[in-house]
């Protein structure tokens, strides 16, 4: 490592498993660590993150001086500003402070962000056109998670909680979600939706190609498919995979008609599909649902290109982005 490189530490709290990582001037992850989380007590976990922090920064030989800041991303709403976790998804924490934890044992400038707001600057700060002010980003997995840059900073609302896109009601009654609502989007448009709809297509259709795809085992299903049965000529899978789009585009329209930001960058496993198949039928639907589609300029959709690294990157460079 050069001696007169400026450095991050991103942090990216799991809910198994911990991943820091170095990132350098360029944005660009130069050395990681990653350990198992073994929650104990919050005292425990606050001297976990700084012994982790320390470590690779000894291990790589850069001095501590070389270090600017340190950025955690966790799974739940945080309070920057006074450095505490409010609370967090399946780790049992709550009103944490992070910060005053961590000088005990580095006094290094502490930042907090949310996990989907740390993938989302990581993504902002990797997009190609650096003129860019505004992006959204879309993860399609288990739920949706979301992250929301405007002007080059993280949009979090007054306490923290903004950008929980997916959570946002586009049926109205319909299917019960785990945050109590119905008819969230992530009911209807994640990767798990995904799986779903494809199951009950599959019951529905006993001679679909999509049988063949799985060996005969509905446990195999996963998001590609319908896609990949689709690209085959399946009707049935077609129909599964048309539905799915409508509701994607269903909640990216409410975000563009709110936000109007200069691009959506859609992750997760689904967002590996062949464009043609996903990014140019979507980019179309969310266009002729959005207001001011008489404009001259529109958001762009694209493909998130970071991967797991976003949210090390992410939270590395949440001190660039107060």
């Amino acid at each position: 490592m050069r001696r007169n490189t400026i450095y991050y530490i991103g942090i990216d709290i799991g809910g198994t498993n911990l991943k820091a990582g170095l990132v350098d001037e360029g944005y660009q992850i130069t050395a990681t660590k990653k350990m198992p989380l073994k929650f104990e007590s919050m005292e425990h976990m606050g001297e976990t993150l700084a012994e982790m922090a320390i470590g690779l920064v000894e291990e790589n030989g850069i001095a501590r001086e070389q270090v600017a800041s340190v950025g955690m991303g966790f799974p739940g709403p945080v309070d920057n500003k006074r450095g505490v976790v409010i609370k967090t998804v399946n780790i049992p924490i709550r009103s944490m402070p992070v910060a005053e934890m961590f000088h005990k044992y580095w006094d290094l400038p502490v930042y907090l962000g949310n996990d989907a707001d740390c993938a989302a600057l990581g993504e902002y700060y990797h997009y190609e056109d650096r003129n860019v002010e505004s992006l959204i980003l879309v993860t399609l997995g288990t739920g949706i998670g979301t992250g929301i840059i405007l002007g080059g900073r993280i949009h979090t609302g007054i306490n923290g909680c903004a950008g929980e896109g997916g959570h946002i009601v586009i049926v109205h009654n319909g299917d019960q979600c785990t945050c109590g609502r119905r008819g969230c989007w992530e009911r209807y448009a994640s990767a798990n939706a995904l799986i779903r709809q494809t199951t009950a297509a599959m019951d529905e259709h006993p001679d679909s190609a999509m049988w063949g795809l799985v060996g005969g085992a509905l446990n195999r299903v996963d998001g590609r498919t319908a896609f990949e049965a689709m690209r085959k000529g399946d009707v049935a899978a077609r129909a599964v995979v048309d539905q799915y789009l409508e509701y994607l585009a269903e909640g990216l329209s409410n975000f563009v008609n709110i936000f109007q930001p200069e691009v959506i960058a859609l992750g997760g496993g689904v967002s590996h599909e062949r464009d043609e198949d996903l990014l140019v039928p979507l980019q179309s639907m969310v266009l002729e649902q959005c207001f001011g589609r008489e404009a001259e300029k529109h958001p762009k959709l694209v493909k998130a290109k970071l991967g797991n690294d976003a949210g090390i990157i992410g939270a590395a460079l949440l001190g660039l982005a107060q």
